[in-house]
């Protein structure tokens, strides 16, 4: 039975349900396997201009696709309410994705207004975007004007003709690292440069990437190839394991763990030994962290996902536009959080067969990685 893409259309899932004894946010909300929520990732455009294989190919992404039209995204005001309410409920760090963020009209403004919000104990808001930097170079300035702290860049190859096929639409690796440098000049940092390894189109690209980028400010994130959505054909056989990575990169320049930053953290850190920089590596597959994970997710236009690899969403938009309140919206965040029992990295393994035969798996695009 083949496998339903999640178009960017107007189906939307249901409203959520709303308690009738109303709440006020305490700043500790936990879920059923006592994750807090503590992370927001916001998808502001659908809309990418790259076509990676493993995120947005063009056999599925191409000029027939339909994009959602703009009346259906949140509104800068609609994100802005809806983080406030997040933040009210423990998170401390927000971060912008895409799609490609940068093709947001103005998303200055949006960062702005994001930037003025503070935790529950008071603190300035963690406040962070992905991009794949083919904007970043002329944007980077005014993004640090408006308030945005760092940066994370997606590179999946330093070799030209390797990243070229990644990316599908022939953008050359010297410009994106032209707009990590201009990043870093403007204070957007520390810079994170993740790459996707998948087995048999980039892994020889492992070793050239870490020796390229140790040495320098900005810290390298390998990610394991992941199952997300249903466009980008995923075979496990062409998945390159974390400690694949590792023993790579440690065969030439000697690696050692070291301890994560904070609970919660995607990626576990190591540092080479003789303390020329430090890496990540990102293991949702060989070693799932599902345990640990306190990331909800907005879509563009307004559902909440629980889960990277969720099968259907929460209609936030729906109680925005038909005039409920905070207090209500409120409420209705801290529910469904509650009832969260997400964990599909975990069982994987055993029930991968059947779990990607769900239908409507929402594609990496659509919410972000």
């Amino acid at each position: 039975m083949a496998e339903k893409i999640i178009m960017m259309t107007e189906q939307r899932d249901a409203a959520p349900f709303i308690p009738s004894t109303l709440e006020t946010p305490t700043g500790l909300l936990s879920d059923r396997l006592a994750r807090p929520l503590h992370d927001l990732r916001i998808s502001v455009t659908d809309r990418c201009n790259f076509r990676c294989v493993y995120c947005m190919p063009k056999a599925v992404f191409n000029n027939e696709y339909q994009y959602l039209p703009h009346t259906s995204l949140l509104s800068f005001e609609e994100i802005t309410r809806i983080a406030k309410l997040f933040i009210a409920h423990g998170v401390e760090k927000i971060r912008l994705t895409g799609g490609e963020p940068l093709l947001r009209k103005n998303i200055e403004k949006l960062i702005g207004m994001l930037a003025e919000l503070k935790t529950v104990s008071g603190k300035p808001l963690d406040l962070t975007l992905t991009t794949n930097a083919s904007l970043l170079a002329r944007k980077a300035q005014s993004l640090k004007d408006a308030g945005l702290q760092r940066v994370t860049v997606s590179l999946d190859a330093l070799d030209n003709a390797t990243f070229q096929r990644m990316n599908d639409v022939d953008f050359a690796v010297e410009d994106v690292l032209k707009g990590i440098d201009v990043a870093h000049q403007v204070g957007l940092g520390p810079i994170k440069v993740n790459m996707v390894v998948k087995g048999g189109m980039n892994d020889h690209e492992i070793v050239p990437m870490a020796r390229y980028f140790r040495n320098t400010p900005y810290i390298l994130r390998f990610i394991e190839y992941m199952d997300v959505g249903a466009s980008n054909g995923w075979k496990m056989d062409e998945v390159i394991p974390s400690a694949e990575v590792a023993r790579r990169i440690s065969a030439e320049m000697p690696l050692e763990p070291i301890a994560a930053n904070y609970t919660g953290e995607t990626a576990s850190r190591w540092r080479y030994v003789d303390g020329s920089g430090e890496i990540g590596l990102i293991s949702s597959v060989s070693q799932a962290f599902c345990s640990d994970c306190t990331r909800a997710r907005l879509s563009t236009e307004g559902k909440l996902y629980t889960c990277l690899f969720a099968t259907g969403g929460h209609d936030l938009r729906a109680l925005l536009r038909e005039g409920r309140d905070d207090a209500e919206i409120s409420t209705a965040l801290a529910h469904l959080w509650r009832k969260r029992e997400d964990r599909y990295s975990e069982l994987r393994t055993s029930q991968t067969a059947e779990l990607r035969r769900s239908a409507n798996k929402v594609e990496m695009s659509y919410i972000g990685g």
